[in-house]
């Protein structure tokens, strides 16, 4: 059976392919480690109790993360298109209704969402590349280092610059046609100097004395900690974190070429991925236990306590600076697959070529940043829906946030596994995946029946729970 992409009139035949599951691998983990690992774990890990909520995290990422993450790919691969009109492609093809498009359309419009906000933070990031640098943080106390941060935040000016500066970058890579080629070529350099810069900070978090307690802290389930809220961030953060709802992995999928075993590469994916978060913590904790700090701080915890390290470790400013620039490019690389789903989905209407579909989401995007930027000071007891019990008191930075990883993405993923469960051909699965008869029947059964309903029961209390 020919490719779908080629079987259907109009499709793109100079679609360019991966070179390679290694550069699969390295693009895609690319998307998924970024500053949901770095910036996101540590905090909400330090806002639900620690051991608990991490042995809960890596269970949804097992058995829910996983499973979702190869049906995204095997659906981006079929169809061979936009997230969008793969879905569309793989509904005329097979004689489903239509209506299954939109599965891609909510993962489009999520990552679209994300971004608004995600480059908000990554401007934080661009920032503290100066400040690091100058050796603004050298030799300061936690008090210091926090008011470094919270003046960042109350000048609505300066972070819309950085925010400004965050999304050209962006949108100058993503509006180029060989961006799959920039993100291969960057990859293999950045992550690992990534992992090796979090290596030498868990390295000098060894010698605060506290490594010990953040060890214990991290992997010591105390389940009277964990609530049902923090089950539903321990699930929204396994989408957010491994680019799952939000269209991703469907488009880098439309680029993988027949012969490369899905299952490997989202196996791998998922490993490094949650090796960084893990990494990050172990960095991140002992330095928050030596100085009195809170580890359920916040947004800000990454900001406060790694700052805070460099300052007081030997070369501390060019570590500092040297992380601060590999946190840029992790979350530069991220942000580039969040506008991608969207950018090829304008460009595939021929109304727009690649470089005005860039600008156009783009614009938009930055656009409704603005919003989130604003949420952080002039607007900071502004809570537009807090008449609703459950979104009492949060701004549209954590709307933006709230919505995204506990609606849309769930919402996503739940949608993802019911096409590819219950409406997608078995044979075609069987053929795109390739698997053992044993494995085959382990992810087809879990697809089908514990991906939706752990998902859906998060799902539905978080709609109607208190």
């Amino acid at each position: 059976m020919r490719p779908i992409a080629e079987a259907i009139e109009g499709s793109n035949a100079k679609r360019g392919l991966w070179s390679s599951r290694f550069a699969f691998i390295l693009a895609a983990t690319g998307s998924a480690v970024g500053l949901g690992n770095i910036w996101k774990f540590p905090y909400i890990t330090g806002e639900n109790g620690g051991g608990a909520f991490v042995l809960v995290y890596l269970l949804c990422i097992a058995a829910i993360g996983l499973p979702i993450m190869m049906a995204e790919v095997l659906i981006g691969r079929r169809g061979g298109r936009s997230p969008v009109n793969s879905l569309k492609a793989i509904a005329g093809h097979d004689r489903l209704n239509p209506a299954w498009r939109m599965v891609g359309a909510v993962g489009v419009i999520a990552g679209f969402l994300i971004l608004s906000f995600y480059s908000v933070i990554g401007g934080w990031a661009v920032s503290y590349v100066g400040t690091a640098a100058s050796g603004q943080l050298t030799g300061q106390s936690a008090d210091a280092i926090g008011a470094i941060f919270s003046n960042l935040l109350a000048d609505p000016v300066t972070l819309l610059m950085w925010h400004t500066l965050f999304m050209a970058l962006v949108m100058l890579c993503g509006g180029k046609r060989g961006s799959r080629g920039d993100l291969s070529a960057r990859s293999p350099f950045l992550m690992p100097a990534l992992f090796l810069l979090l290596l030498t900070v868990v390295g000098y978090a060894m010698t605060t004395g506290e490594f010990g307690r953040a060890v214990t802290f991290l992997f010591q389930p105390d389940f009277t900690k964990l609530t049902t809220s923090g089950v539903l961030v321990a699930l929204g953060h396994a989408f957010f974190t491994l680019s799952l709802g939000m269209a991703v992995m469907m488009a880098y999928g439309s680029y993988l070429p027949k012969g490369i075993s899905i299952a490997k590469t989202s196996i791998a994916v998922c490993v490094i991925d949650t090796a960084v978060a893990l990494l990050a913590g172990l960095a991140i904790f002992p330095i928050v236990f030596a100085n009195g700090l809170e580890p359920g701080a916040g947004p800000g915890l990454i900001f406060q306590t790694l700052p805070l390290a460099f300052g007081q470790m030997p070369m501390g400013s060019l570590f500092g600076t040297l992380f601060f620039v590999l946190l840029v490019f992790a979350a530069w690389t991220s942000g580039i697959s969040l506008l991608e789903p969207i950018v090829e989905w304008l460009e595939e209407q021929k109304s727009m070529n690649r470089t005005r579909s860039t600008l156009a989401a783009g614009f938009v995007c930055w656009l409704l940043g603005i919003a989130s930027i604003l949420s952080l000071n002039l607007w900071s007891d502004f809570a537009p829906l807090g008449w609703i019990g459950m979104l009492e008191g949060k701004t549209v930075f954590d709307l933006l946030d709230f919505f995204t990883a506990n609606i849309l993405l769930p919402l996503g993923g739940l949608l993802v596994a019911v096409f590819a469960g219950w409406v997608m051909s078995r044979e075609a699965i069987e053929k795109e995946l390739a698997l053992s008869k044993p494995m085959f029947r382990l992810w087809y059964i879990t697809v089908r029946y514990i991906t939706p309903v752990a998902v859906g029961a998060v799902f539905i209390y978080n709609l109607f729970g208190s």
